[in-house]
């Protein structure tokens, strides 16, 4: 499993569905498509929440990234993550 961080973007409809079934929707999409999600959070600033997934490979963060967006009409920016230890092994 890789780690995923998902930036979230609310548009005006997206704003009007915040709710904790949502939430739960997106967390058993996450889980159909493989993965698990390991946090969440609401931000301020350019992006509106972020969560942390486990997900097997890219192809499924691609897919989970449409599938939530379809779901839930929040867009996301999605990018691959590793521990700041395990990037200085890589760069070692």
């Amino acid at each position: 499993m890789a780690t995923f961080l998902m930036f979230g973007k609310y548009n005006t409809e997206a704003i009007k569905g915040i709710s904790a079934q949502r939430t739960q929707k997106a967390s058993e999409i996450v889980g159909k498509l493989g993965g698990k999600v390991l946090a969440s959070y609401a931000l301020l600033g350019c992006h509106d929440l972020i969560f942390v997934c486990d997900l097997p490979d890219t192809a499924k963060a691609f897919k989970v990234s449409t599938e939530l967006a379809k779901a839930t009409g929040i867009g996301f920016t999605t990018a691959p993550a590793m521990t700041v230890a395990e990037f200085d092994k890589l760069v070692a």
